[in-house]
């Protein structure tokens, strides 16, 4: 491997990015380096670059820094038929490390103890769908390496609109850097990234895309009945994991589509009624309910029917004195007063463990917890790409997320569906978790069938895995081999 500065890079990155002007940012830093590897059993060379790329304020002058990581494979003789993928994580305040060192890329990171950010490294992704497609991860600023510049407030980058602008500018900037303008483009989120996703697909006639891909998809579900309904399937799979149900020779599959079947005719039926559910009605209901969830049915109707996902978190193990995760269901953590089941959730690891006999209290908030630096990730970049950074890699900014503005005047999947009905070649790949109560699996489905996503256009992929649904070997394996039917299918 050999780095190189492409000055020439740099300079067209900074004068494509909205306006900027080269002369009044830092120099944007590039590392370029060249790799061997095998993915999907082909071997073949590529060339990483770590870049920076200058964004401007509203009136043109250089506000920060955004950071991509681009993976090209080299000897293609056609390159404007290759074609490449932007990808980024959601939060807000995520980097785009999950996808990039956990998922896609060509690398990826080895375990290490719960709760240890700095422990473990990396070994090859062989699974990487880089055989295919060339990969760009894009780190939104103030996650990664990326900066508001010194003096400059970021706080018009951390809104819904604010962001998808930037990022779209990052994506233009690097076409054009790269002379990629007219390769076959897809655009691909996590988490909030999935409504990143969606906004910039809404706001880019200019900038087409072939395909979007949505990995745990985050859209809001509104209604006194539909945010119930939605997350009973993910409960009922997390009490076959934990096998607070009889499972009767069913899989989770099984489970979860009966779930399903249930919360969209009985149940729905059910909370609709409120009031004047009859009681022998409501009895039947929490039984039944019982029987998928693994919650006792006296419970369920103290709740009204309506379980929350604290409801769930905190009572499925509670004879055992544990609570779930969130974000996974199959983890659990001890069960303690003051819990609010969002920041503490064990399965994200940024609230320490309680130390024995220290008396409980409330989390802290996002504004406490700040940056949260990923060393792994850091030191990868700048040990095996070269990218000259001295600051750490931010893998999940809470200050950010604090000071997010989600502006809710218009739903990006709307615009998103309606994309798609306007262009019958616009193709949508959406993945989801059984055991993900964050962004429950049939939310997904509800959000985007409510969009009018057409559903010929639309390839589904359900694992059973967590919010990152390519957790473990397997979910792994058959998610980038998803990810390359995807793209390569015409």
């Amino acid at each position: 491997m050999r780095a190189a500065a492409l000055s020439l890079l740099a300079i067209m990155a900074a004068m494509a990015a909205g306006g900027a002007q080269a002369a009044d940012a830092p120099a944007p830093r590039v590392a370029v380096t060249r790799h061997e590897g095998v993915f999907n059993g082909q071997a073949l060379r590529y060339t990483a670059t770590v870049a920076e790329t200058v964004l401007a304020d509203a009136q043109g002058r250089p506000a920060a820094m955004a950071t991509t990581i681009a993976y090209v494979r080299d000897g293609v003789k056609d390159r404007a038929r290759r074609p490449v993928m932007f990808l980024f994580n959601g939060g807000p305040g995520a980097s785009s490390s999950p996808l990039h060192m956990s998922a896609l890329g060509p690398y990826r990171r080895t375990p290490a103890p719960p709760g240890d950010r700095s422990g473990g490294g990396w070994v090859a992704n062989a699974h990487s769908p880089l055989d295919a497609v060339d990969l760009v991860f894009v780190d939104p600023v103030g996650t990664g390496f990326s900066r508001p510049l010194p003096g400059v407030d970021g706080k018009p980058f951390y809104s819904t609109s604010g962001d998808a602008q930037a990022v779209k500018t990052v994506i233009q900037a690097w076409l054009k850097a790269h002379g990629r303008e007219g390769s076959p483009r897809f655009l691909a989120g996590e988490s909030y990234g999935t409504t990143r996703a969606a906004a910039i697909v809404g706001m880019s006639k200019d900038l087409p895309f072939d395909g979007v891909l949505l990995i745990a998809l985050a859209g809001e579900v509104p209604g006194r009945e539909m945010p119930y309904v939605v997350a009973l399937p993910t409960m009922a799979a997390g009490a076959w994991h934990h096998q607070k149900i009889d499972r009767a020779g069913r899989t989770v599959d099984q489970v979860f589509a009966e779930a399903v079947q249930f919360a969209r005719t009985e149940y729905v039926t059910a909370l609709i009624q409120g009031g004047s559910l009859p009681a022998a009605e409501k009895r039947r209901i929490a039984e039944r309910m019982s029987a998928l969830v693994g919650l006792p049915a006296a419970l369920i109707e103290e709740k009204n029917l309506r379980l929350s996902k604290n409801d769930w978190m905190f009572n499925i193990l509670k004879d055992r004195a544990l609570r779930t995760g969130l974000l996974d269901v199959t983890v659990t953590a001890p069960l303690e007063p003051g819990q609010d089941g969002a920041i503490d959730d064990p399965a994200l690891g940024v609230v320490p463990k309680r130390a024995a006999g220290a008396p409980a209290g409330p989390p802290p908030s996002p504004e406490a917890i700040g940056p949260v630096p990923s060393p792994v990730v850091g030191r990868y970049l700048t040990e095996v790409l070269k990218y000259p950074a001295t600051e750490p890699y931010y893998g999940v900014n809470f200050s950010v997320n604090a000071a997010w503005i989600h502006e809710r005047r218009s739903n990006p999947y709307e615009a998103l569906g309606a994309a798609m009905q306007a262009n019958p070649g616009l193709r949508l790949f959406w993945a989801a978790g059984y055991y993900d109560l964050t962004t429950p699996a049939y939310a997904g489905r509800y959000v985007l069938d409510q969009a009018g996503v057409p559903a010929g256009q639309l390839t589904a992929a359900y694992f059973a895995g967590p919010h990152g649904v390519y957790d473990g070997d397997a979910n792994l394996a058959r998610f980038n081999a998803a990810v390359r039917d995807f793209v390569t299918k015409r």
